[in-house]
């Protein structure tokens, strides 16, 4: 679920809960100056509400009334929308400082998470050379939130660096941002789709098996646009026209062949606005299924499941 300049109202809730969805992912933000800069600043009065601690608080209260489960899942957002995933200091002094911004806002977080019995809890988001350089870090993170926090944990790592990650048994679910490229169709069609994720699955089985951990799709999804399936994590803003069959297609083949799997814990579809303006063409031909054969087409999905 996007953050709001205000909170969400019931009704908003009741939405999702119309959709037949069963759980929620709520998004707090800090912000980065610089990929190469350790200063992290979040909570702000210059913040959307929704992305702040109290409007995080108020929006998951909101859910649990409505009796949907909370996913809390803490993202970065660096200056010009450079991507988390090539985060680097270029100090060790710069590197102890960002780390102890970053714990203070993962445990800021996870203190509230505990608080308010959310059901999970993501301790990053495509954090992959952050990850990778600094595993003492990591590892120590990981206990600290483990002694404030007693839900269930993940970290979500993008679909093409998740092998990486070294501390998924410390963990209980595998978290994979799942834009794995599906198709160069300019429609994808459904067999053609599920056909992909047929193959790509035996790797996912695998390595859940592996670690004895269960795979989670912490976010996955298409734009309802022409070759939707080429590269789905391309989230820029493009003036083409919709194509809702594309999302369809795709939305269809990932839930067809992965559902069921015992070792597949489901996912969390990217994205979903509450403050939602069905007569704009905002998000015409992006992620959103409001609105969209897929939105239908969902409800009907998640009903049986």
């Amino acid at each position: 679920m996007v953050a709001s300049r205000n909170a969400i109202t019931q009704n908003h809730a009741k939405a999702i809960v119309h959709l037949n969805s069963n759980f929620v992912s709520v998004m707090p933000y800090a912000f980065m100056p610089k990929l190469s800069q350790p200063e992290l600043v979040f909570d702000t009065n210059k913040q959307w509400f929704g992305e702040t601690m109290s409007g995080i608080k108020a929006d998951i209260e909101t859910l649990q009334a409505q009796k949907l489960g909370v996913m809390l899942k803490p993202h970065i957002w660096v200056w010009n929308g450079n991507f988390t995933g090539d985060i680097k200091m270029f100090s060790e002094e710069d590197w102890i400082q960002f780390e102890d911004n970053y714990k203070k806002y993962i445990l800021a977080f996870a203190h509230l998470a505990e608080s308010m019995k959310v059901k999970l809890f993501c301790i990053g988001t495509e954090l992959n050379s952050f990850v990778n350089q600094r595993p003492v870090f990591w590892c120590s993170l990981i206990d600290e939130v483990k002694s404030v926090y007693s839900g269930d944990l993940t970290y979500a790592e993008n679909w093409d660096t998740y092998t990486e990650v070294y501390f998924w048994d410390s963990l209980d679910f595998i978290g994979i941002d799942a834009y794995f490229p599906i198709s160069n169709s300019k429609t994808p069609g459904f067999e053609e789709a599920f056909l992909k994720w047929e193959i790509l699955k035996e790797d996912l089985k695998a390595y859940s098996k592996d670690f004895q951990t269960r795979v989670l799709f912490t976010e996955y999804g298409y734009r309802s646009i022409d070759f939707a399936g080429e590269k789905p994590w391309v989230s820029k803003r493009v003036e083409d026209k919709s194509n809702e069959n594309a999302q369809l297609n795709l939305l269809k083949a990932l839930h067809q062949s992965l559902w069921k799997e015992d070792w597949f814990a489901g996912g969390f579809l990217w994205k979903w606005f509450p403050y939602y303006n069905l007569k704009s063409d905002r998000h015409r031909n992006r992620f959103s299924i409001q609105g969209k054969k897929s939105e239908a087409y969902l409800k009907e999905f998640y009903a049986d499941h």
